[in-house]
């Protein structure tokens, strides 16, 4: 399946997801938050992967580094917002306004990468790269979803770094995470 497919239907799994977030009682908080976790496990591991697959190939071209530039601000925004729903949940704070501003924000994003970032795309890469880039985004996806935190952030700011940077941040960002876990474990 094409990138853009693969893209979309994450989209509307997404969108689904919010809607139903925000139409449920903050007082059913089993509910509340096992959707905030679903739209996590879906919108982070979509994220990098994204980033990792489409963002980092357009950026390479010259016309499009804008585009991805501003897709990558609105990612960076949504995962605030979203995390932010995952600490007001520990401290039982009325988070609906967070997750409107969640959906609205996504809403926007989506729709800009659905046709902006989209187009530009699909003049640039051949229907095959575009497949093959749907395979490797499936891939990958399936493997953030299994990554912590610490994991996903420090992937989040690497897929920003200019590409001459990205290895040594990945190699210290390892390494960072590894004596984390080393520390909580003592």
């Amino acid at each position: 399946m094409l990138i853009y497919d693969e893209l979309k239907k994450d989209h509307q799994t997404v969108k689904g997801l919010l809607e139903r977030l925000i139409r449920t009682d903050q007082k059913d908080s089993k509910t509340w938050k096992s959707l905030v976790k679903q739209i996590r496990d879906e919108l982070v591991p979509h994220s990098r992967a994204e980033e990792a697959v489409l963002y980092n190939s357009l950026r390479g071209i010259d016309g499009s580094k804008d585009v991805v530039g501003h897709s990558y601000g609105e990612h960076l925004q949504a995962e605030t917002l979203l995390r932010s729903l995952q600490v007001m949940e520990v401290f039982d704070v009325n988070s609906l306004n967070t997750a409107k501003k969640l959906q609205a924000a996504l809403e926007h994003h989506i729709e800009e990468e659905e046709t902006r970032v989209f187009t530009d795309a699909k003049t640039l890469f051949t229907q095959e790269e575009a497949a093959a880039m749907g395979d490797v985004f499936v891939k990958m996806k399936a493997e953030v979803k299994g990554e912590s935190f610490m994991k996903t952030t420090l992937d989040m700011i690497a897929n920003m770094m200019p590409e001459r940077l990205r290895g040594s941040f990945r190699k210290f960002g390892s390494h960072q995470e590894g004596a984390g876990e080393t520390r909580r474990a003592s």
